[in-house]
């Protein structure tokens, strides 16, 4: 439906804190206190997973110095994108084992794509964000203590990430638009046994969606200010001469008590399956999943899967 893995042209992004309970389960909750929100129950923050080279990257340097001559008081703007955002962490199919870490976690969430439109000048801004698809995306997370960005446990090299080849068209991001149908799932596989590691929930619950998603996306999109573990996001993106594509992972899942204290090794499978309510039930996901990957099976069209092998660095 998209080029996402073609051109690999999308700025991605995931956002943190807006599903209840994870950032807690997740050891993480305590790297935000010091954030100032307006809202208790508000996400705390977007950071970068991936920024492509924009097509004309000669200019990032003079991109560079007129956000730091716009720079505000408070210092929020980064003086160029850190080189290992430059490196595309998406894989359909395996997730590379990170060097020197040892917990590794699934972060099950649904991601949706959006044409973003620009407007204004010095500097531009984003306007407005118009949904192309969604898919299922596992925001693969290093559990590392003492990072200063939420970003570099997210991206450490080429597949360290993932999202479905199956991404599904969505022209509304609105209640009552097809999202509302859907539920994400997730298993970890090992030694062939299913084991459920995230509570399957539906995409409506999140905390921040649709609408209200949107306004927050474009307020930190535009004015997110480097504190914290948290990046200037404005100042990356029009490095990367103002993207039109970009993706986002809306959030990971609570874990159940298994996915809580169990971390991905060497030949699990990572499975994240976005399915709709109306037709399937959690016992037929898993299943069907089981049938998939072990009886020859294969899922519907409506079904957004990611099956991703765990594998060690070569």
């Amino acid at each position: 439906m998209t080029d996402f893995y073609e051109h690999k042209d999308f700025a991605c992004f995931g956002v943190a804190g807006n599903f209840t309970g994870h950032l807690e389960q997740a050891g993480e909750d305590k790297d935000f206190l010091k954030l100032k929100v307006d809202d208790k129950n508000a996400p705390k923050a977007v950071f970068p997973t991936f920024i492509p080279l924009s097509d004309n990257f000669e200019s990032d340097e003079k991109i560079a110095a007129d956000d730091a001559t716009t720079a505000t008081a408070a210092g929020s703007v980064s003086s160029e994108v850190p080189s290992f955002l430059r490196i595309f962490p998406f894989s359909s199919e395996k997730i590379i084992f990170p060097v020197g870490e040892k917990k590794l976690q699934i972060e099950s969430e649904c991601a949706v794509l959006f044409d973003a439109v620009w407007s204004g000048e010095n500097p531009k801004k984003i306007s407005s964000l118009n949904p192309v698809g969604f898919a299922a995306s596992n925001d693969c997370s290093i559990r590392r203590e003492g990072a200063k960005k939420i970003s570099v446990k997210k991206n450490w090299g080429e597949c360290s990430k993932g999202l479905s080849e199956n991404i599904i068209p969505l022209q509304t991001f609105s209640a009552n638009c097809l999202l509302d149908d859907y539920r994400i799932a997730s298993f970890l596989v090992r030694d062939k046994k299913i084991y459920v590691y995230g509570e399957d929930s539906p995409v409506r619950t999140y905390s921040y969606i649709y609408e209200k998603l949107l306004h927050w996306l474009l307020d930190k999109f535009n004015f997110q200010k480097d504190e914290g573990p948290a990046e200037d996001i404005a100042s990356y993106l029009r490095m990367s001469g103002c993207p039109s594509k970009i993706m986002v992972s809306v959030g990971a899942t609570r874990y159940t008590d298994f996915g809580e204290k169990n971390f991905l090794e060497d030949g699990d499978k990572s499975c994240v399956i976005l399915y709709p309510e109306s037709k399937y039930s959690e016992n037929e996901i898993e299943n069907l999943l089981y049938d998939v990957l072990f009886l020859g099976g294969k899922f519907e069209p409506s079904i957004s899967a990611l099956i991703q092998t765990v594998v060690l660095p070569s």
